[in-house]
């Protein structure tokens, strides 16, 4: 997995008005933990982007002051707004630790569905797995050249690797919807269909 490696600088003081000083000089409140003590620091806002604004996973090169630690973004808080980076946690790693991670999902080949003209609707675009740090990939591929119209491909259907998939296996990844007009049904029909479905739904549980 890639490292996107980001220098620190310790903080002596925690509390609000610091924080908001950090940030009005655009650099980000941040802690890592996990290891022996925690360190609180403060990183340039742009060095997060390699991080944050990109689908794939990252390791992280912590460089605080000299102090070398590798680490994984564990949680980040932005603005409601402005969407500024208000906070990032980090945790750090050990080569004998198992992590988890939310993993991107990445599609390969050409459903044979999509040629028939269906369309492939992605369900779950991360699939939450723990391995050891060496393990960690940085995206799962999805093998899609067998998938036919109107079938789909659950986690479950994953072949084994040497991470553990944390997922339930009934999750379903992605699949090739059948389009309307194959269906031959019109947009009027099928809201007809629901509306007659939602009414005697309660009836028949009577």
């Amino acid at each position: 997995m890639k490292i996107v490696e980001i220098i620190g600088y310790k903080r002596a003081n925690l509390g609000k008005t610091e924080s908001k000083r950090l940030r009005g000089e655009s650099f980000v409140p941040c802690v890592v933990y996990g290891g022996k003590e925690q360190i609180h620091f403060s990183a340039p806002m742009i060095l997060f982007r390699d991080v944050v604004y990109t689908p794939e996973a990252r390791f992280v090169e912590l460089n605080i002051e000299g102090e070398i630690k590798k680490a994984i973004l564990k949680d980040i808080q932005f603005h409601p707004v402005s969407e500024v980076i208000l906070h990032a946690d980090f945790l750090e790693l050990f080569e004998d630790k198992p992590i988890k991670m939310s993993i991107p999902v990445v599609t390969q080949g050409i459903a044979p569905g999509i040629q028939t003209g269906g369309r492939l609707i992605m369900k779950t675009p991360k699939i939450m797995i723990k391995s050891l740090p060496k393990d960690m990939p940085e995206s799962i591929n999805v093998d899609i050249s067998k998938l036919e119209l109107g079938k789909t491909i659950k986690v479950g259907d994953l072949a084994p690797q040497e991470y553990e998939v944390l997922t339930n296996q009934l999750v379903s990844i992605c699949s090739v919807d059948v389009p309307r007009a194959m269906k031959g049904k019109t947009e009027e029909e099928e809201a007809a269909e629901a509306a007659e479905a939602a009414e005697t739904g309660p009836l028949m549980k009577k």
